[in-house]
């Protein structure tokens, strides 16, 4: 008598997170692949366009992150363009209790200005400043000519939130795509041909009774 164990397709698997529907796509089943393509990165662009590249922040959304970051090296990479190219530098109150600078997403109000290094020679606290070599910095314009405006516009309220939630969605819902990857499913086979006796006595029972109940 012989059993069926569940294999593990683990490159399926690492396929599906490396971009969402190549698990599937690698065992033959492109439709299946494409579709999973189409929801995930669906739900993950959605995202994009409704909050704006913001929805995608490992710093300053570290949780909804963890969600995110399952869509596999397109969310690394969103989320790496994000911090590298539309954040800049603000002094951190005092207040706080941690006072120096931290790299963050600008306000609405703020306008993003380029600091110059300091002149040679003179020498400042590390923790005070991010770089000798000049940096992006957040401040508030005091009239509308002195602007150099910001790369972006952090979108707030419902908008922040929407968009976030469906980055996040489409993390969870490629999670379930690669189970699906790395669990291949035996849909459509026939009980009767187990090898098993048992199994095919059962299945010749279910047959049996369903023809009864349709007959009454």
């Amino acid at each position: 008598m012989s059993t069926d164990r569940a294999t593990l397709d683990i490159p399926a698997a690492v396929l599906a997170f490396l971009f969402p529907g190549a698990g599937q796509m690698f065992r033959g089943q492109l439709y299946r692949g494409a579709m999973a393509s189409v929801g995930v990165l669906g739900l993950f662009l959605g995202g994009l366009l409704i909050g704006g590249i913001d929805v995608v922040d490992s710093k300053e959304d570290k949780i909804w992150f963890f969600g995110q970051a399952i869509v596999g090296p397109i969310a690394f990479g969103t989320d790496a363009l994000h911090q590298s190219q539309f954040k800049a530098w603000a002094q951190v109150p005092a207040a706080t209790g941690r006072p120096g600078w931290d790299k963050r997403s600008g306000y609405p109000n703020e306008t993003r200005t380029w600091i110059e290094p300091l002149p040679q020679g003179v020498k400042f606290d590390p923790k005070e400043r991010p770089s000798e070599n000049g940096f992006w910095t957040w401040r508030i314009p005091n009239d509308t000519s002195d602007a150099s405006g910001p790369p972006n516009k952090k979108s707030i309220a419902k908008m922040n939130e929407l968009g976030t939630l469906f980055a996040t969605l489409a993390g969870m819902l490629n999670f379930i795509i690669i189970l699906d990857a790395l669990l291949p499913s035996k849909r459509g086979r026939d009980l009767t041909k187990d090898a098993s006796p048992a199994a095919g006595i059962a299945a010749a029972t279910i047959a049996a009774t369903a023809g009864a109940e349709v007959s009454v």
